[in-house]
């Protein structure tokens, strides 16, 4: 992997999104709309707002990249795009840390506003620093990307990456603590969630809300999302071949 072609490849996707104007909103509005949603939903219940709007910041982001990034991939594949880049003199770890760069970047942006807006302007209540929200939130946007880039490998057209979102996103959505407290669970779930890392990113914005410094806790929960997301995108590399001799 050299730098010279992974910054080739992020500066052409951040091009090719620049003229999707549709694809920038869906990625910097639709969160901050869901968490405005959220908080006057509990407007009669601030503690409430409070308790779960941490954990839906780190949420919102992770389905939103997942969406955008799945779709902009296959849509590369698709095209020929991806052909057409494995044929010249150029790794697959060149062409993954590229995308994954570039919607990175557009992650950093979405976690930032989304972030600020709930703490500044929505009031949202946490005992530990926002920049810890904001890591939390751009590594949960940081997974989505990879999981995004993954599932692109095994759909066939636009409409089959969106059906890949239950399958990968649901079950997290429902066993990661958001409803009820892992602890909570039948053993067979609880078992599950232990292995989800949409799960260890709940906890990790609970540690936040909670205390005011970065526990223990939060340093492993931050660390397990981080390390999965690495993985998912070697695993995504791995996807890449050729097609055609």
């Amino acid at each position: 992997m050299t730098l010279t072609r992974t910054l080739a490849t992020t500066a052409r996707v951040l091009r090719q999104l620049r003229h999707d104007p549709r694809t920038i909103a869906l990625l910097l509005l639709i969160p901050t709309v869901m968490i405005i949603l959220l908080r006057y939903v509990f407007d009669a219940s601030p503690r409430t707002f409070d308790s779960i709007g941490a954990s839906l910041l780190g949420i919102f982001p992770l389905i939103t990249m997942f969406l955008v990034t799945s779709i902009a991939t296959l849509r590369e594949r698709t095209s020929g795009t991806l052909e057409r880049l494995l044929a010249l003199p150029i790794g697959k770890a060149d062409i993954i840390a590229g995308y994954a760069l570039a919607f990175g970047l557009l992650a950093i942006v979405q976690s930032a506003v989304a972030t600020a807006l709930s703490v500044r302007l929505l009031d949202l209540n946490v005992a530990g620093s926002p920049w810890l929200l904001l890591l939390v939130a751009l590594l949960d946007a940081l997974l989505g990307t990879a999981l995004g880039l993954f599932v692109s490998a095994f759909a066939a057209s636009e409409f089959q990456a969106v059906q890949f979102m239950p399958a990968a996103i649901f079950p997290q959505l429902l066993l990661c603590g958001l409803l009820t407290p892992r602890s909570h669970m039948q053993p067979v779930l609880e078992g599950i969630s232990d292995v989800l890392p949409m799960s260890y990113a709940v906890d990790a914005m609970n540690e936040v809300l909670r205390h005011a410094d970065a526990t223990t806790t939060f340093l492993r929960d931050a660390l397990i999302v981080g390390g999965v997301a690495l993985l998912v995108l070697t695993l995504g590399a791995a996807t890449l071949r050729r097609r055609t001799p």
